[in-house]
């Protein structure tokens, strides 16, 4: 059974916004926070932006403060990102965890969506 599916990604220019969303299986996050992460070519996976399941807290990082947004509703968690950059180009992944802390989810998570792909033209 799938517990994680992404989808959302695709072509957009800089300074454009695209919509990611991450939908769970039901009882997912009753146990879970929802991680979003990314790699782009050649670079190692880098932890972007997680929602607690708990007390509904967000962390994000530096690089995306104030344009990436994320939520949750229902059993979909949803990365809003606004004034993209090329930097921003890369395949996205949901990911589910115990605790939402970006340094270590990349690691610890129990659950990885697929991929989707977030590609921006300059």
């Amino acid at each position: 059974e799938v517990q994680l599916q992404a989808s959302g990604g695709g072509f957009v220019q800089a300074g454009g916004s695209r919509r990611l969303s991450c939908a769970a299986a039901p009882g997912i996050f009753d146990d879970y926070a929802i991680g979003w992460f990314r790699q782009a070519p050649g670079k190692e996976r880098e932890g972007v932006s997680c929602i607690s399941n708990s007390d509904g807290t967000t962390v994000y990082r530096d690089s995306v403060k104030g344009r990436f947004t994320i939520s949750s509703a229902g059993n979909t968690v949803t990365l809003q990102m606004n004034s993209l950059k090329p930097e921003d180009t890369a395949v996205y992944y949901c990911a589910a965890d115990l605790v939402c802390v970006l340094q270590t989810m990349g690691v610890t998570a129990d659950y990885w969506g697929q991929g989707t792909l977030v590609t921006v033209s300059s």
